[in-house]
């Protein structure tokens, strides 16, 4: 073997173990009606939201942060399901259209923007990991970050900062978001998994003995 074919061998190893295979279509379809189910489910929590935020009377408007984790499902078990980069911030971005587009919600395109940095904060973890370990402790990061960096961006939006209960608003955001966003995404990922309806995906796969 010459020198010019060991060299061409090497660089086939090291592009066969670091490209990973495009997108199927399954893992598209999957990704949009992921994005549609959350998307409707995104409004249920909305019209939640509000009717918590009349219960609690005056502590209305901090009550409310305690379902924010709520908005975050969608990007963590979109990226288990198919792990692949971006899919989290996708499942948001898709979620966030059908809220606007197809239920009218009152945000408007701001949401795309709100959705695309909740999506990225969750895929942090996951990305770090380069998509090969999804455990409790990442799920529960995902969530942590998804609703902290998307903190900062409603402060900007609602004039939050400056305030006495800015703390304590960002501390019950980021609790929601490990619990309903990170964990409870855990849990239904793992349910999932059980029913063996994502067997075909890159969750399936990684399973398999």
């Amino acid at each position: 073997m010459t020198t010019t074919d060991r060299t061409t061998d090497r660089t086939t190893d090291r592009t066969a173990t670091t490209t990973r295979p495009r997108w199927a279509m399954k893992d598209l379809v999957l990704m949009v009606v992921l994005g549609v189910v959350f998307g409707f489910a995104y409004w249920a929590l909305v019209q939640a939201w509000n009717g918590l935020a009349i219960l609690m009377g005056p502590a209305g408007d901090i009550a409310q942060h305690v379902l924010f984790g709520g908005w975050l499902l969608v990007a963590p078990l979109a990226i288990a399901i198919v792990r692949r980069p971006f899919a989290g911030v996708i499942a948001e971005v898709i979620a966030s259209v059908v809220e606007v587009v197809f239920l009218g919600s009152p945000v408007g395109p701001l949401l795309f923007v709100a959705a695309a940095i909740q999506g990225a904060g969750s895929e942090i973890p996951f990305a770090l990991t380069r998509y090969r370990r999804f455990g409790w402790g990442v799920f529960a990061l995902s969530g942590l970050l998804g609703a902290g960096l998307v903190f900062f961006w409603s402060a900007f939006r609602f004039g939050w900062y400056g305030q006495d209960i800015f703390v304590l608003r960002l501390v019950i955001q980021c609790l929601s978001g490990i619990v309903l966003g990170g964990l409870l995404g855990k849990v239904i990922v793992n349910a999932l998994a059980r029913t063996g309806v994502v067997d075909n995906f890159a969750i399936g796969r990684a399973d398999r003995p």
